[in-house]
């Protein structure tokens, strides 16, 4: 079986070592592509949920396989997120075409690329860590109660559903709250005179352009590998997003002019991620 040419494959949220993570169908897309090179946009590992008693081969099998990408000489750039923040102590390692980051800036075709995971805007996580892992146990709790529901529901034959995606669609302050996080860091990026902003965290896969006061910025999210099971594509100066078990291009929307909350960038901590 011939395997698709990619440029950039960027994957996050993948959440292995935890029930929720979708490794086989994860491992299927791998295997279909041929990559130049590979980001890993952070919570590739969940180490808030990591057990002794649970981490399946198939969770070990997609380990091997980004293992057999450095032994073939493609670049693996490992993004830390919130969920694997402990390898925070040692960003800026390298060892062969391995590298473990905070952020990763790229020229791509000419323009500025700025990718990271997305959590450091986060108030809750940064914050309130306690509240942050309790939503992380009860999100997963929610989706072990959803697979033994769609597990019946494909039994008798009917579709299946994600509970955690119609209680974010029927409350307000989610959606809000993803636009924020899309305003401020294309804010940010403008700034910093980048043109692409890529990232993970909100679990959403997303390409479009935002408008800001310092000009137009591309914002690129590659959703997550537990529900949304997508990665975002670059190849032939082209980005698009590949969803599991369908292939489409989500070409850049209208530009949208957003509003968005004033933010201090000169922080010290924003420096380790901008």
């Amino acid at each position: 079986m011939s395997k698709r040419e990619v440029d950039i494959v960027v994957i996050s949220d993948v959440h292995l070592g935890t029930f929720g993570s979708k490794a086989e169908e994860l491992l299927t897309y791998l295997n279909s592509i041929n990559p130049k090179k590979v980001i890993l946009n952070g919570d590739f590992i969940d180490v808030w949920q990591f057990s002794k008693w649970y981490f399946p081969k198939s969770h070990l099998k997609v380990i091997r396989c980004i293992l057999k990408y450095l032994t073939d000489d493609i670049p693996v750039y490992y993004l830390t997120g919130n969920h694997d923040d402990m390898l925070r102590t040692f960003t800026d390692f390298k060892i062969g075409s391995f590298h473990l980051l905070n952020k990763l800036i790229i020229n791509i075709d000419g323009k500025q690329a700025w990718f990271f995971h997305g959590d450091f805007l986060d108030i809750v996580t940064w914050y309130s860590k306690f509240l942050a892992k309790l939503g992380t146990i009860s999100y997963h709790a929610l989706i072990m109660i959803n697979w033994v529901v769609n597990w019946i529901l494909v039994k008798l034959g009917q579709p299946k559903i994600s509970f955690s995606q119609r209680i974010k669609s029927c409350v307000k302050g989610a959606a809000n709250n993803v636009n924020k996080f899309e305003q401020n860091f294309t804010k940010i990026a403008a700034e910093k005179g980048y043109s692409l902003v890529v990232c993970g965290h909100s679990h959403k896969p997303e390409i479009k352009e935002i408008i800001t006061n310092n000009g137009s910025i591309t914002y690129l999210n590659s959703g997550d590998w537990v529900e949304s099971l997508t990665a975002l594509e670059y190849y032939n100066n082209y980005w698009s997003i590949y969803k599991h078990n369908t292939l489409y291009n989500v070409q850049t929307l209208q530009n949208e002019v957003l509003d968005y909350k004033e933010l201090d960038t000169e922080d010290e901590y924003f420096k380790k991620f901008t």
